[in-house]
């Protein structure tokens, strides 16, 4: 998914956001004939993603620029690690330091959360994935982090699959025709490879919907009790998804109930970054 289109296309983005019309400090101050070596640096410990990401941007600002990756996407770090070697024009390299820096320090940040949510699902067949709550302009960025971290990945966008929620339920039922007979009707006319899930928020519902023919079935906000419950009720005639009110406290009990997929929107809109730097040295000629 994140192909060399995608990165580069969202580095040069990000460079002529940062320096539209050049960097008229290193333009001012380093000589055009400098050259530099730097080390990425892990401030803290974590999982590394991005690296392709790295390479794209500094060679998006000079071609002369020679990036070594010391780390592959996944790989886990301590504190202190050098995670990549820069060499080249010294303009260059202060040009795409902070683009490089936040993408990656953003992406590491996610596969490093990711991580914590997997290990604490260990000895159970639940997956941790991702949802649509990524970064505007960013999201296969952010989706391969997840990856990176152990994850899976949830449908990509509104074009993929079939996702009926409450509000959408609410639509189609509204002339008073049963839940299970709107499904059908939908399920009618999707094509076979057409992937349908549709959220419920009350056991109630559980039957209703299967009857309707899903592939998967979304729990919403469902307590610990009641997801062991729905489970039951599915007894396998669908994937069964947990969403909603899931975070490090509580994702290994919902892990034990049975659940099939765990959906986590704080692996890309609540994380922080991870605090990587770039040690910079620059030979003057």
């Amino acid at each position: 998914m994140l192909t060399r289109q995608i990165v580069d296309r969202v580095v040069m983005t990000a460079l002529d956001e940062d320096a539209p019309w050049g960097d008229v400090t290193s333009e001012l101050f380093i000589p055009a004939e400098a050259t530099a070596s730097a080390r990425l640096v892990a401030r803290e410990p974590g999982v590394f993603s991005g690296g392709q990401v790295l390479v794209r941007t500094m060679l998006a600002v000079d071609e002369r620029i020679v990036v070594e990756l010391l780390v592959g996407d996944g790989e886990r770090f301590e504190k202190g690690r050098a995670l990549a070697h820069v060499t080249g024009p010294a303009r260059g390299i202060l040009r795409g330091e902070r683009v490089a820096l936040n993408l990656v320090q953003r992406m590491s940040g996610i596969a490093t959360l990711t991580a914590r949510y997997v290990e604490l699902t260990t000895g159970t067949n639940a997956r941790i994935v991702d949802t649509r709550k990524t970064t505007p302009g960013l999201r296969a960025l952010e989706r391969h982090a997840v990856v990176c971290g152990g994850g899976h990945n949830h449908r990509n966008s509104l074009s993929d699959a079939v996702m009926a929620k409450d509000n959408h339920l609410a639509v189609l039922t509204a002339g008073g025709r049963s839940v299970t007979d709107a499904i059908r009707s939908v399920r009618d006319r999707l094509g076979h490879t057409t992937h349908l899930e549709v959220e419920v928020d009350r056991i109630d519902q559980i039957e209703p919907v299967l009857a309707g023919g899903v592939d998967t079935i979304m729990l919403d906000n469902f307590t610990v009790d009641e997801l062991r419950e729905g489970v039951a009720l599915v007894a396998g005639r669908a994937i069964v998804e947990a969403s909603g009110n899931v975070n490090l406290d509580t994702v290994a009990a919902i892990a034990g109930t049975g659940v099939d997929v765990i959906s986590v929107g704080a692996l890309t809109h609540s994380v922080r970054s991870l605090d990587i730097g770039l040690d910079l040295d620059i030979d003057v000629p």
